[in-house]
């Protein structure tokens, strides 16, 4: 008996040092090492015209990433656009998939990667909150909350 004490003991010490890190706890809405900071929506001049949603991000993950898509709640849809160059003109479209690795920085801002908004609902008001959802490729979601600002107001 006192010989299965010993082992059981013996065991319980190695594992303690083990070098695997404890397991990420899942949560739903959260991509584990994604990290989301300034986050803004700004509304148009005009109603009912779409809506951008700016923000950084950070990435910390173990693994590499795609961000394939946006949702924007009280929006009839929303998609991830980019500035590119077609015809020798600079525009505005539809990005494809945005791979990130572990230590890369994204800054969604005006002339550059955003999210349009569109057709937003008239209960997205200056002062309230946007409710965003990044989609990432293989059917991973990442929430986050975006302050709703005015036309006007300060990107």
């Amino acid at each position: 008996m006192l010989a299965l004490a010993g082992a059981l003991a013996g065991a319980i010490a190695l594992g303690a040092c083990s070098d695997e890190p404890p397991p990420v706890e899942k949560v739903e809405g959260v991509v584990p090492g994604l990290t989301i900071s300034n986050a803004r929506m700004m509304l148009a001049p005009v109603e009912g015209n779409p809506a951008a949603v700016y923000f950084d991000a950070t990435y910390e993950g173990e693994r590499g990433i795609s961000i394939s898509g946006a949702e924007v709640a009280g929006a009839a849809n929303a998609t991830v656009h980019d500035m590119m160059e077609y015809n020798f003109e600079m525009t505005m479209a539809e990005a494809g998939p945005i791979a990130i690795t572990n230590g890369s920085e994204l800054n969604f801002e005006p002339g550059a990667l955003h999210i349009m908004a569109f057709e937003p609902s008239a209960d997205l008001q200056p002062g309230g909150k946007a409710e965003v959802t990044l989609k990432i490729s293989g059917g991973a979601r990442h929430k986050f909350q975006a302050d709703i600002l005015a036309a006007g107001d300060e990107r």
